[in-house]
C-alpha cells in the first residue's frame, strides 16, 4: 500500500521556514492557505478567514472535512483577550438509542457501520462558523465562499494524498455518487478534481445562509440520501437538523512549567486528556532528555495510557453526564499517578475493564493569526477518511455517530458515551493555544487522526515547550502515542529503532503508519534593541536566554505545516 513518506532529518525541518511579521495561516492545502490570505490582505479577520478556509477545504480535501461534518473552533479575540470555543460538534437524531450498531447480542463492525445511513449525525460545522462569524467577523458572508465556489467549478489538479487515499479505498465503487465523483478513468495520469455540485450549493449557502442547509431543499435531501443508503438506513429528520444548535463554550485551560494551555473541553476528549499528560509529565525532567530517548518515549507513553483510561471512564457529553473535569485535571491528582509510574516498567492497568473503542483517522485542522492579534485554531471532521460514503449535493456525509461507543455496558463498566438522543458523541478533537506567563499567544497548533489527535499535539508540544525544537523540527519529528492498549511508533522513523527496548519494560509494540496532520503558527522574537539601541536577530525561540528584555523586542510569526500532508504555511 502507497502510504507517505516519512521525513528522513526531521531536525533540518524549519531551516526554511516561512516568518512573517503580520498574518500567517497553517492548512492542510495552499489553495486553502492562499484563500485565507486573500481574505486577510482584503480587510477581513481571522475569523473570516477561518470560513474561506474551511470552504476550501471541502472541495481540495473531501474525504476529511467539510459542510458534512462538525468540529470544534478555539477563538481569541486580540484586542479584548477573550477566549472561547465554539462547539459544533455533531449530534444524535432524536430515535437515537444505545444498541444504535448491534444486532442482538452481536456488535456490527467499524468497517461495517461507517457506509450506513445509521452513522450519520446532524452537520455542525456550517452552524458553528455562521454563529462564530456573526460574532467576531468584519466581512460579509457571502464574500468568503467565492474562492471555493470558484475551485470547486474550475477544477483543480488533483492532491497527490488525495489520488492515494482513493486508490486504497474499494469501498468508494460501492456507492453510485462516490463511484461517480472519485472514479478515475484507466491511464488519467493528471486527474482533476471538479465538483460542479459542490460549487452549486456552496452558492446557496452563500447567498441565503445557513437555513437551508438546515430546514430547506439542501436538509431534505441529507435526510433523504440518509434514509435510502442500504444496507444501513439512517433515520436523520429534518426536525433534527431544524433543532441542531453550535455551542459557545468556556475553553479549558491549564498550566505546564511557565506556561498556560487552552483547549476544548467536552464533549472533546481532547483537552482534558492533553493537559492530564502534560501534568503528569511536568514532574519528570522532560527538558533533560534528547528527543526520541526511549525513557522519555516511555513516560510520555505511561502519561497516555492513564489518560486514556480516564477518557474511557468519564468523558462523554457534558449535557448527559456529570464530566469531573476539576477532579481528572488535579494537580493532586495528577502528581499520585505520577508517582506510580516507574522508569522501568510499565504501570499495570490504570482501571482494569475499561475497553478502548477504535476510531477512525479522518479530520483536518487549519491555524490562523491575523495582523490584529485575533487568532483561530479549528479541526473539522466528517469522520472516516470519505465520512459515510453518502454524498448528496455534492459534499460528503459524516459517520461521526461511529464516534459513540457501541456495547456501553461491558466488564462491570457503564460508559458515559453510549448513543442517546440528541447526544454529541466523544470526541478527540484537540485545536490549542498556548500563552506565557505574561499572557502572550505563543503558540496555536491542532491536528487530524481521529483518537491519535491527542498524542499527536502532545509529541508537539513537548517538542516545542521541553525540548526547545522549533515548531516545524517538532511536527516533523517521529510520531509516538499510546491510546490505552498499544505503544505505536511511526513506520520508517527513527524512534521504531527504540521498540526492543520498550518492549523490555512491558509495552505493547506497533510500529506503523501514523499519518498526522499537525498545522500551527508559532511567536518569535524577531529584532531585539539592547542598551546600544542596535538591533541585532533573534531568531530562535531561546526563551529570553540573551537576558534581553522580550518588551524590546518585535515579534512575529513562523508557521509549521506537517510534511504528512500536502499543506504549507505561508503570511505576510
Amino acid at each position: 500500500m502507497e502510504t507517505y513518506e516519512v521525513e528522513p532529518d526531521w531536525q533540518a525541518a524549519g531551516e526554511e521556514a516561512v516568518i512573517a511579521d503580520s498574518a500567517m495561516i497553517s492548512a492542510a492545502h495552499p489553495e486553502a492557505v492562499s484563500a485565507g490570505l486573500d481574505i486577510l490582505r482584503n480587510g477581513g479577520n481571522a475569523m473570516d478567514a477561518a470560513v474561506a478556509v474551511q470552504m476550501v477545504l471541502n472541495v481540495v480535501e473531501p474525504p476529511e472535512s467539510g459542510i458534512g461534518g462538525g468540529g470544534f473552533l478555539l477563538y481569541r479575540d486580540g484586542s479584548s483577550g477573550e477566549l472561547v470555543l465554539y462547539d459544533g460538534r455533531e449530534t444524535a437524531p432524536m430515535t437515537a438509542s444505545e444498541d444504535r450498531f448491534r444486532f442482538g447480542p452481536l456488535t456490527m463492525p467499524l468497517w461495517m457501520a461507517v457506509p450506513t445511513g445509521l452513522s450519520v449525525g446532524v452537520p455542525g460545522v456550517l452552524a458553528m462558523l455562521d454563529k462564530a462569524h456573526k460574532e467576531h467577523g468584519n466581512m460579509t458572508w457571502d464574500s468568503l465562499f467565492d474562492p471555493a465556489i470558484d475551485l470547486a467549478e474550475e477544477g483543480l489538479p488533483m492532491p497527490q494524498r488525495l489520488q492515494r487515499q482513493i486508490a486504497n479505498d474499494p469501498s468508494l465503487w460501492l456507492f453510485r455518487d462516490t463511484r461517480k465523483h472519485f472514479a478515475r478513468p484507466a491511464g488519467d495520469d493528471q486527474p482533476v478534481l471538479q465538483n460542479s455540485r459542490l460549487a452549486e450549493t456552496l452558492r446557496k449557502i452563500s447567498e441565503n445562509g445557513i437555513d437551508d442547509f438546515y430546514t430547506g431543499e439542501l436538509a431534505g435531501n441529507m435526510v433523504d440520501a440518509a434514509a435510502n443508503r442500504w444496507p444501513g438506513p439512517g433515520d436523520l429528520s429534518k426536525s433534527d437538523l431544524g433543532s441542531y444548535e453550535a455551542y459557545a463554550r468556556e475553553a479549558l485551560c491549564g498550566s505546564y512549567r511557565d506556561w498556560v494551555l487552552c483547549g476544548p473541553p467536552p464533549p472533546s476528549s481532547g483537552g482534558v486528556a492533553i493537559l492530564q499528560m502534560l501534568g503528569i509529565l511536568e514532574h519528570f525532567p522532560m527538558d533533560s532528555y534528547e528527543p526520541g530517548d526511549p525513557e522519555a518515549l516511555h513516560l510520555i507513553a505511561e502519561a497516555s495510557r492513564i489518560a486514556f483510561a480516564d477518557r474511557s471512564r468519564y468523558i462523554g457529553d457534558p449535557d448527559f453526564t456529570d464530566v469531573p473535569v476539576n477532579q481528572l485535571t488535579d494537580p493532586g491528582y495528577l502528581s499520585e499517578w505520577a508517582g506510580k509510574i516507574d522508569r522501568e516498567s510499565v504501570l499495570d492497568d490504570p482501571f482494569p475493564g475499561v475497553s478502548f473503542e477504535q476510531e477512525t483517522t479522518g479530520t483536518s485542522h487549519f491555524t490562523i493569526i491575523d495582523g490584529f492579534g485575533n487568532a483561530v485554531s479549528m479541526t473539522s471532521s466528517i469522520e472516516a477518511p470519505f465520512g459515510s460514503r453518502i454524498m448528496p449535493d455534492g459534499f460528503l456525509l459524516n459517520n461521526q455517530l461511529t464516534d459513540f461507543t457501541f456495547s456501553p455496558d461491558r466488564n462491570g463498566f457503564r460508559s458515559p458515551n453510549a448513543a442517546e438522543p440528541g447526544k454529541r458523541p466523544r470526541s478527540s478533537m484537540s485545536p490549542f493555544m498556548v500563552f506565557d506567563k505574561d499572557g502572550e499567544l505563543n503558540l496555536i497548533i491542532g491536528s487530524r487522526g481521529g483518537a491519535r489527535i491527542i498524542g499527536y499535539v502532545l509529541k508537539t508540544l513537548v517538542g516545542v515547550l521541553d525540548w526547545q525544537l522549533s515548531l516545524q523540527q517538532a511536527i516533523a519529528m517521529p510520531n509516538m502515542l499510546h491510546r490505552g492498549e498499544f505503544l505505536e511508533l511511526e513506520e520508517g522513523s527513527a524512534w521504531a529503532g527504540a521498540a526492543d527496548h520498550l518492549q523490555t519494560l512491558g509495552h505493547n509494540i506497533r510500529i506503523k503508519p501514523l499519518e498526522s496532520g499537525v498545522h500551527g503558527v508559532e511567536r518569535v522574537l524577531l529584532q531585539c534593541t539592547d542598551d546600544n539601541s542596535a538591533i541585532r536577530p533573534f531568531f530562535p525561540r531561546e526563551r529570553n536566554t540573551s537576558g534581553t528584555d522580550s518588551k524590546q523586542c518585535k515579534s512575529g510569526w513562523r508557521g509549521g505545516a506537517d510534511p504528512r500532508m500536502d499543506g504549507e504555511a505561508a503570511g505576510f
